[in-house]
């Protein structure tokens, strides 16, 4: 099991950042992949960035040039540092961990992120 927990959130207005951070604990010796996803109100869940165990990250193109991840491998903890932010990246993010064997996925809680015109 692995226990995932997302903090800073919140209101920013458009052309701002904020930075995102996902901590990890439980069984974080089978952690392969983190990532950061979003859902924006009536849409599906959508990813945003990844970030193996070593490193190589994936973002979407929406956010790409933005946002860039980065992961603490002493602190269990991941982040997502979001700059130039628009009000379409309102949304609530989430943190996400594949792990073990199987690749079985947890979730955070989610954050919620307001960017205001």
């Amino acid at each position: 099991q692995v226990q995932l927990v997302e903090s800073g959130g919140g209101l920013v207005q458009a052309g701002g950042s904020l930075r995102l951070s996902c901590a990890a604990s439980g069984s974080i010796f089978s952690i392969n992949a983190m990532g950061w996803y979003r859902q924006a109100p009536g849409k599906q869940r959508e990813l945003v960035a990844t970030i193996t165990s070593g490193g190589t990250t994936n973002y979407a193109d929406a956010v790409k040039g933005r946002f860039t991840i980065s992961r603490d491998n002493a602190k269990n903890t991941v982040y997502l540092q979001m700059s130039s932010l628009k009000p379409e990246d309102t949304a609530v993010y989430y943190c996400n961990a594949g792990a073990g064997v199987y690749n079985l996925h947890y979730w955070g809680q989610g954050t919620q992120v307001t960017v205001s015109s």
